[in-house]
């Protein structure tokens, strides 16, 4: 199977183009402003940002934009061009007072974007605005935390009122998923969007939200990133099950967070928790151990153990959170069947979405061909290197 099965992905250029077409279209003149970042895919580490723990993320090359100009109305008018967001694709809200704050409501996509406007630490003012994106919705490589921190950064661009503390515009899009869309997400989402840097992933505390850059950018290793293309309609309520068996966990063991303990203590009070909380804490504590650890592995270029440390990440994943599904566990186990494939597992929250592999560049090829040979739906592939995070864009 020849290279050509991998997906293409827009351009920064091409998506402005067009994000600027449909604005002109739409609205009558042209935009000035543009803001954009990236989604994300984690190389290890979930389900632990929530629980203080450690993450390993990179910025992807797909980026959600967000083109705009200033209006004198008061009123907000946003409109996106994805065919998977929920109708309608224009919305329009007034600009909130302290009096009157802006709520929740439909279309649901649009709730991002007003928890930004809400949350926003600056003087606002009306706008008018048009979402283009790359980044897959639904498919685990934060679409939603993409959209947030593009509207903020567009926010920035709109009003010159630029932050000065990253983690500060970070935490603000964290709060507006939380408040709006209502997932009681953790941090990692927004912080890769903001804080990332091209070449690198990044190990995030995030319980001090301290960050270290780790390079990644060998000329002979690969992430492939699949998008299983299935996504299996469970999250919204199993996510904040979840976390609520690891607060469960935490309480029962005395601890702040799952963070702060480790196998021998939990295993001393296996009696006394539900076997279920028993094993949602097993794998959390696992994964930030694997976290710290496979970072330290690809700091070194030991892509073998790092590969090691995925695998069992996926398995934890699966047998202890119960967060994959067959589909995910098939791409695994498709790539893992490939000669210079050295790890494989499911990434972001679960239920279908992406797997993330680390392959030599020379086997890309056989792996992309072999997994969709193996898998029984119709698999994306793309090739993707550590990225840039949000940034404004010259029009």
């Amino acid at each position: 199977m020849e290279n050509s099965t991998l997906a293409t992905v827009a351009t920064i250029a091409e998506l402005l183009s067009k994000a600027s077409s449909v604005f002109e279209e739409k609205f009558g003149e042209v935009p000035a402003v543009a803001g954009c970042a990236p989604g994300r895919v984690n190389l290890i580490g979930e389900h632990t940002d929530y629980n203080d723990g450690f993450v390993f993320p990179m910025a992807l090359p797909q980026v959600t934009i967000l083109v705009g100009r200033k209006t004198s109305s008061g009123i907000c008018r946003v409109m996106t061009t994805s065919d998977a967001a929920d109708e309608p694709k224009l919305t329009e809200f007034p600009l909130p007072t302290s009096e009157k704050p802006l709520m929740p409501g439909l279309p649901k996509w649009a709730n991002y974007v007003k928890g930004v406007v809400q949350n926003f630490k600056g003087s606002l003012c009306s706008f008018d605005a048009v979402v283009v994106t790359s980044v897959p919705l639904g498919g685990g490589v934060s679409s939603s935390a993409s959209l947030e921190v593009a509207t903020y950064t567009f926010l920035e661009e709109l009003t010159g009122c630029k932050a000065t503390d990253l983690k500060q515009k970070a935490l603000a899009c964290q709060k507006a998923e939380h408040d709006f869309p209502k997932m009681p997400c953790g941090i990692m989402d927004q912080f890769i969007s903001v804080m990332a840097q091209e070449g690198n992933a990044l190990l995030l505390d995030c319980r001090t939200m301290e960050a270290t850059q780790i390079p990644l950018n060998d000329p002979n290793i690969v992430i492939l990133v699949t998008n299983s293309n299935v996504k299996h309609e469970l999250t919204g309520s199993e996510y904040p099950t979840r976390r609520r068996q690891c607060e469960e966990a935490a309480a029962c063991l005395g601890k702040k967070s799952l963070r702060d303990t480790t196998f021998e203590e939990l295993l001393a009070h296996k009696d006394s928790m539900e076997p279920v909380v028993f094993k949602r804490a097993r794998h959390v504590i696992g994964e930030i151990k694997r976290t710290v650890e496979g970072a330290a592995a690809l700091q070194k270029g030991d892509y073998d153990l790092f590969g090691k440390l995925m695998l069992e990440s996926h398995k934890s994943l699966s047998d202890d959170y119960e967060v994959s599904c067959a589909e995910l566990d098939e791409l695994v186990e498709a790539a893992m069947t490939v000669d210079g494939v050295y790890g494989s597992r499911m990434t972001g929250g679960g239920f279908g979405g992406c797997t993330v592999t680390l392959v030599k560049k020379e086997a890309v090829t056989r792996a992309v061909g072999t997994m969709q040979e193996k898998y029984n739906g119709n698999a994306s592939f793309y090739l993707s290197v550590a990225s840039d995070g949000a940034r404004g864009l010259k029009l």
